[in-house]
């Protein structure tokens, strides 16, 4: 029973990677909390390490379709690294007082998440290519000041970073969702990376063998969605991600409370 909820842990995050640019704690750290009873900083540092490859692969089919914001996203993943660092260290300190905290943080932010799909799906903005589209300096770093606390939020839950990334390259910079998706899996495969690496070091326990089974259906998964959400008509794309994370977070929170 473990291990199949294992599998639909790294099949269910690799889907909403690589459709939304979401960070696989939404499924990950839900699942291994409320049904595998694991300690929510453990389930999260598991899901960071599943970030880590799942976004470079998603990120990179996004780049082959010219859809990432390359020379923007690399000033945000910077100031989001720092975040990261100190979000991690943060995120300790937290669940060593309140040990499902952070579980019951992220099925939370998977049910909101669901539900702004749904209601307020992401449909506007401009592609990478679009000549009449020109960012103002001043929003380019208000976003890299906003990276620094996006990465914090994304140490500390281990999920939140991705849909906070979407925000601002749609609401602020102005493009549309499947830039946003991929500009903000590469920012979330280098915050991921960095919070992986501070929550083992901080003295994080997981079973080995569950993060390899994880991680490698998430991987896969991430990859295949990726390629459907780029030739996806975005309306449908949004309906999509937002029945998937609500029905997810409506369960999981379900079972936690049981």
């Amino acid at each position: 029973m473990l291990y199949f909820v294992y599998i639909l842990a790294g099949i269910g995050a690799g889907v909403v990677t690589g459709l939304a640019g979401l960070s696989t704690a939404v499924v990950v750290t839900p699942l291994l909390v409320s049904i595998c009873g694991w300690n929510s900083y453990d389930a999260v540092t598991v899901a960071l390490a599943s970030d880590v490859l799942a976004s470079v692969l998603t990120s990179y089919t996004y780049y082959k379709n010219k859809n990432i914001d390359l020379k923007n996203g690399v000033l945000i993943a910077i100031t989001a690294f720092i975040g990261s660092i100190i979000g991690s260290y943060s995120g300790y300190v937290f669940s060593q007082s309140q040990p499902d905290g952070l579980g019951y943080i992220s099925m939370l932010t998977t049910i909101s998440l669901g539900i702004k799909f749904l209601v307020k799906p992401i449909t506007k903005g401009h592609d990478t290519t679009s000549n009449t589209h020109q960012i103002n300096a001043k929003k380019v770093i208000l976003a890299i000041i906003l990276g620094c606390g996006i990465g914090w939020i994304c140490g500390f839950t281990g999920s939140g970073g991705g849909i906070l990334m979407l925000t601002v390259f749609t609401l602020l910079l102005g493009y549309n969702l499947k830039v946003a998706v991929g500009t903000s899996t590469m920012i979330m495969s280098i915050v991921a990376l960095t919070g992986t690496i501070s929550h083992i070091s901080m003295g994080a326990v997981v079973d080995i063998l569950a993060m390899i089974i994880v991680i490698v259906f998430c991987v896969v998964s991430a990859y295949i969605s990726a390629k459907f959400a780029n030739k996806c008509e975005i309306k449908k794309l949004n309906r999509v991600v937002g029945t998937c994370l609500l029905v997810l977070g409506i369960a999981t929170i379900s079972l936690k409370l049981l």
